[in-house]
């Protein structure tokens, strides 16, 4: 009934998956083959970069993701200045033998010392230290590079470092978190490159053209970020919605700070508040908006995880039952395809 009754897709999808217990299916994170859950957790707001987050939500977040089998969680050095990769590693060495310790995967390159020109192996090999230190492992199952300039990805040299961290026991894997399809490219190029980090959803459906199929070609598994839109394809804002001022939803949304790609997928907050509404009158009976948005991603089978962030305990196991649907049907695909193309694509700002 509900949700899980309305999909009406036929094709079974050629993924690489296992089911745990507790029903949460995994998928293989590329080179790294290692099994992560198909809804992740991403957690720049434990770094009270959205507004003020107690330790005691922060916790009570991560308990439910261990309880619906959560098994990814997105963090990075910036969050809140180490804030969100300490209570994390604080959680994890409280976590109980009986439960699954979860893959963390943590970013760096943003940081004043070494962004946007200053970038050098030794500054880098402290930055990823630090990270290791303030979540309490002895190394990273995975490093990705956040969002650096694609200057320095073209030029490679960053690589060779992660290469050599890796040869002597810093890292397991290296990935890079990118902005655009072309820094994708740009990094898959790059043979021991185990993932790539993306935005990609329905408001932002260019890397399904070239960028998905090359990554699936390469073996680089694919985690997907900012999969609704920074929260407009949860379908509830409206445009009276207040966002803290620290919050980038608020000082970012015409690419003030970043790109502009990252706050609202590039879209004016107006005018996607129009499209959320449009979009809405295509959707199966019963079925929310959040819900199609993360099942027509998992519908890609070049993705390996797609990483929600929430505020609230309650919304983990909400995400967390994607996992478990049917795909789209085909034709609903196709619908969403086309809005995209005839409606959206348009009104992005920014290079996607």
């Amino acid at each position: 009934s509900g949700f899980f009754g309305l999909f009406c897709g036929q094709a079974k999808q050629q993924m690489q998956s296992l089911r745990e217990n507790n029903g949460m299916q995994n998928r293989i994170l590329g080179k790294s083959r290692i099994a992560v859950s198909e809804i992740g957790l991403g957690c720049w707001q434990f770094g009270g970069d959205f507004g003020p987050v107690s330790t005691n939500t922060v916790n009570d977040i991560l308990d439910h993701a261990v309880a619906q089998g959560i098994t990814l969680w997105d963090t990075a050095d910036v969050y809140g200045d180490g804030r969100s990769e300490w209570l994390i590693g604080r959680f994890i060495k409280n976590l109980a033998s009986d439960k699954v310790l979860p893959t963390i995967i943590t970013k760096v390159g943003r940081r004043p010392e070494l962004y946007p020109n200053g970038y050098d192996k030794v500054t880098l090999h402290r930055h990823i230290s630090d990270s290791i230190n303030r979540l309490g492992v002895e190394q990273l199952d995975l490093v990705q590079l956040h969002c650096i300039p694609r200057s320095v990805l073209e030029d490679g040299e960053i690589f060779h470092w992660l290469e050599s961290f890796q040869r002597a026991g810093l890292i397991k894997n290296f990935g890079a978190s990118v902005e655009t399809v072309d820094e994708g490219m740009l990094c898959l190029a790059q043979p021991n490159l185990a993932s790539l980090q993306i935005i990609f959803n329905l408001f932002r459906q260019a890397p399904a053209l070239e960028l998905l199929p090359a990554a699936q070609a390469t073996n680089v598994g694919v985690i997907v970020r900012l999969p609704l839109a920074s929260g407009l394809l949860t379908g509830k804002f409206k445009p009276e919605t207040a966002f803290a001022e620290t919050d980038h939803r608020h000082y970012n949304r015409d690419g003030d700070a970043f790109h502009v790609g990252e706050t609202f997928s590039g879209l004016p907050f107006g005018k996607g508040l129009e499209l959320v509404e449009a979009l809405q009158g295509l959707l199966p009976k019963n079925a929310t908006l959040t819900d199609i948005a993360l099942r027509w991603i998992l519908d890609h089978p070049a993705v390996s995880t797609v990483i929600t962030g929430v505020s609230k305990p309650e919304q983990i196991a909400a995400n967390a039952r994607t996992s478990l649907a049917p795909p789209l049907s085909t034709e609903l695909h196709n619908a969403l395809t086309t809005f995209y193309s005839s409606q959206v694509q348009q009104h992005i700002r920014g290079a996607m």
